[in-house]
């Protein structure tokens, strides 16, 4: 437990530093969210394993906060500190509720020795950051244009998939 308590907070640090250091806020559109939202519910519905759906849960924890972060620059709150305390705050919730509802630290759920869900929501918040990161790399070395039409939900939802995939084959 210990070791499982150590490595996520390790990997929730990352994330929190990638996010804390990005120069701009990163728009997430709101498609990306009820894309990645829906995800959770049917792999949930579906049955699929909780290290899948814990992607998904990461990967909308990371867009809704984005989301949210943009929507208080819209409004022109003046907030200190929002990239770092908005995904906390995200983050905490969906933990708490998930630990509250006694979905996390079963023995018998845990993939290399760490619980599915949190290894799965800490695995899909950070592809689902680094690919919004690598999106908007690319689309400023084409003139801040996408290369085709919703280009950004293909990369981070498309990555959400393809890692659904591996470890879908991984646990098989």
């Amino acid at each position: 437990m210990k070791n499982t308590f150590r490595l996520v907070v390790a990997m929730l640090l990352a994330l929190g530093a990638g996010i804390a250091t990005t120069a701009k806020t990163m728009a997430i559109c709101p498609v990306c969210t009820v894309a990645v939202g829906a995800g959770v519910e049917l792999s949930r519905w579906l049955g699929v394993d909780d290290t899948i759906t814990g992607l998904w849960l990461g990967a909308f924890a990371v867009s809704a906060s984005w989301w949210t972060i943009n929507w208080l620059k819209k409004k022109k709150f003046k907030t200190p500190g929002k990239i770092v305390w908005v995904p906390v705050i995200y983050f905490a919730v969906i933990y708490y509720t998930l630990q509250k509802q006694g979905f996390l630290f079963i023995s018998s759920n845990a993939l290399w020795g760490v619980d599915k869900i949190l290894l799965g929501f800490v695995t899909g918040a950070l592809v689902f950051f680094w690919m919004s990161k690598l999106y908007l790399s690319i689309k400023k070395k084409n003139n801040n244009k996408p290369h085709f039409p919703y280009e950004k939900i293909a990369m981070s939802v498309g990555a959400l998939i393809l890692l659904s995939l591996v470890f879908y084959f991984i646990i098989k």
